[in-house]
């Protein structure tokens, strides 16, 4: 699997509508189970968008959630950041959930368990800013270096990767099952409140799904 290869980043608001109208997730009722298997149901609320254990980022009391799928390595994952988190910040009432989906190969599994276990020392965010700000293919030397140079303690994320191991591949796990229960077919993917948005938006396409969000929580 790998990221969106779209010749245009960009959907239309008409084209982002009609590509999640079809596998929406109805926050406070409907629930979907993953197709073909007799496990339990892995897109309940609960799950996807209060998981205690993924972080959360924006206003963790926001009226809407935004959460989204990425990958370390994934070039779109990048160029969006910034301007997924300006939109965030103007806004001041979305909460931003954050699940790592590495899915482009080893070095991206590498980079999520690594932000996923600085999560122990309360700097996923300093490990998560790091890796996205880098224009390059990541590599592990490449990774030890953004870290430590973000002030991650490194000897303690060593300790954290081994002890913590069982904890980090159990939330990897529950992340993809959902972005494979969703239907999405690489990163950047998102839910936008009530809403299922698989691919790149620009800062005015995600305001106005925002907005839209907002208008659906209220009927």
């Amino acid at each position: 699997m790998a990221g969106f290869r779209t010749k245009g980043l960009g959907l239309s608001r008409r084209a982002a509508l009609t590509l999640i109208g079809a596998g929406t997730f109805a926050a406070g009722g409907m629930t979907l189970a993953r197709a073909g298997t007799g496990d339990d149901e892995v897109l309940t609320e609960a799950k996807v968008l209060r998981d205690p254990d993924v972080p959360v980022a924006g206003n963790p009391d926001g009226n809407i959630s935004i959460i989204e799928w990425s990958d370390y390595n994934c070039p779109y994952c990048r160029k969006l950041e910034p301007e997924l988190r300006q939109v965030i910040q103007d806004d001041g009432k979305v909460r931003l959930v954050l699940k790592d989906w590495p899915i482009l190969g080893p070095v991206s599994v590498t980079a999520a368990r690594i932000a996923l276990a600085a999560k122990f020392q309360d700097k996923y965010h300093q490990a998560h800013d790091a890796m996205m700000g880098v224009s390059s293919r990541l590599t592990e030397s490449r990774i030890n270096e953004l870290l430590a140079a973000a002030g991650v303690d490194m000897d303690r994320l060593k300790r954290d990767l081994i002890a913590r191991s069982k904890d980090i591949d159990a939330i990897l796990k529950r992340n993809n099952d959902q972005a494979e229960a969703f239907g999405f077919r690489g990163t950047p993917s998102f839910i936008v409140g009530k809403y299922r948005v698989p691919g790149v938006l620009s800062m005015a396409e995600f305001e106005q799904v925002i907005a839209d969000a907002r208008k659906a929580k209220m009927n």
